[in-house]
């Protein structure tokens, strides 16, 4: 096993709870654009790209154009209302204090999943966006990513795609037991735990 173990770590209801900023974004993109989005139904699914939500909304050949001016509007509405999650902080210092790497690997746009982290005072060593489900796995390959953490069913895949330890955290849309079924080696109830775990894991694998 390597000296040193790099920890990937997904945004959306993983280190952030997006819910207040990307509703705020969408209810402000449905006043720019006259069209209705229902943005307490969007932040119920979040995780997918952006543009999968906005295809619920808006004709296809409106989409490229209405994703920018949501991601344009996204760091005046989402990032000030959007807090860190309940042991986040804590659970990229405790990579850092194993001697290991954390990285950022989200579906988000990569300019705003960095303001977020920024605005939190939530450091990683990269933070690496645009990338859904197993793409995820290009970039935890190229960091050489040993465990990845996410809350939903695309971040499973993508950490198998990637032959990495998927540790799933139940602070997104899916149950504890849905995150079991759906092959996440580790479940947690959320980063509160992902301290602890991880010193066992890491103990575990250097025994």
């Amino acid at each position: 096993m390597p000296t040193t173990t790099t920890v990937g770590f997904d945004l959306d209801m993983t280190l952030i709870d997006s819910r207040p900023g990307i509703h705020a974004c969408y209810t402000e993109l449905s006043a720019r654009t006259g069209t209705h989005v229902d943005a307490d139904l969007a932040v119920t699914r979040l995780g997918p790209p952006l543009e999968q939500e906005l295809a619920h909304w808006f004709p296809a050949e409106q989409l490229t154009a209405t994703a920018d001016l949501y991601r344009s509007l996204y760091p005046q509405y989402a990032i000030a209302a959007t807090p860190a999650l309940t042991g986040a902080r804590e659970a990229v210092a405790a990579v850092r204090h194993s001697g290991g790497r954390a990285i950022v690997v989200t579906a988000k746009y990569q300019p705003n999943a960095t303001l977020h982290l920024d605005h939190l005072g939530i450091a990683p060593d990269a933070v690496i966006g645009d990338l859904w489900a197993e793409q995820k796995a290009v970039a935890l390959r190229e960091h050489g990513a040993e465990i990845y953490v996410g809350d939903h069913l695309g971040d499973i895949r993508g950490a198998r795609a990637a032959d990495a330890h998927s540790v799933a955290v139940a602070t997104g849309p899916y149950t504890a037991d849905e995150l079991r079924a759906a092959g996440a080696d580790t479940v947690l109830a959320d980063l509160t735990e992902f301290p602890a775990w991880l010193d066992s894991y890491l103990a575990a694998a250097r025994a």
